[in-house]
């Protein structure tokens, strides 16, 4: 059924997108399933996109289908959400030049619904915005996103920022998107990459457990 998701998704059919994800969540299935369903769908509409087959409309449309499939998830990870001090402060953002919040909006989710407190600065983040947020609310954590690969410059131009602003020792820098990796996270000076919203949470979960 994931496969079917994976599939649905890809190729834009939206309805059953949606069908197949509230199939899933009524069978009892871990919302992280589904989340992680969708999550390599995003990666298979980044690739086509690189590679000339989607556009900016199918782009949207995912988007779209994305905010619709987290709808039908939030209830199921919010049941197990207690109310209680946040875990850690994470600042995210899609970096200046990149317009993609597919991602990251997903990452936001998950973060929030396991008791992180997260500061959602958008797309398109010049590298003094993340430092101003940084600055104003004590984040320990920083994520950034991007699509395309011109964002591999723009990362390391961020993190070179938090490195100049006196910040780098105290937070932990993640970058996600389609087309990032090890050696990306390598090349930008951030710690590390997470693959999929699960891999972030995890990352997040391990660096503020390790304070």
């Amino acid at each position: 059924m994931k496969k079917d998701l994976i599939s649905a998704i890809a190729e834009m059919n939206e309805q059953e997108a949606l069908k197949m994800a509230a199939l899933m969540l009524e069978n009892v299935t871990d919302p992280h399933e589904v989340l992680n369903a969708a999550t390599e769908a995003m990666a298979l509409i980044g690739e086509r996109y690189d590679h000339g087959e989607y556009f900016l409309p199918e782009l949207l449309l995912a988007g779209e289908i994305m905010k619709q499939i987290g709808e039908l998830v939030k209830p199921k990870l919010a049941g197990a959400a207690v109310k209680r001090k946040p875990l850690g402060i994470v600042v995210i953002g899609t970096v200046s030049g990149d317009i993609h919040d597919i991602g990251k909006d997903v990452v936001s989710f998950i973060l929030e619904v396991n008791n992180f407190e997260v500061h959602n600065l958008g797309v398109d983040v010049p590298a003094s915005k993340f430092v101003e947020k940084i600055k104003e609310v004590n984040a320990q954590i920083v994520g950034m996103s991007g699509l395309l690969t011109p964002a591999f410059d723009q990362m390391k131009k961020t993190v070179d920022a938090i490195k100049e602003a006196g910040l780098r020792e105290k937070v932990k820098i993640m970058i996600g998107g389609a087309v990032m990796s090890d050696e990306v996270a390598k090349y930008s000076g951030a710690d590390a990459y997470g693959k999929d919203a699960t891999s972030a949470f995890k990352l997040a979960k391990s660096w503020i457990g390790g304070k």
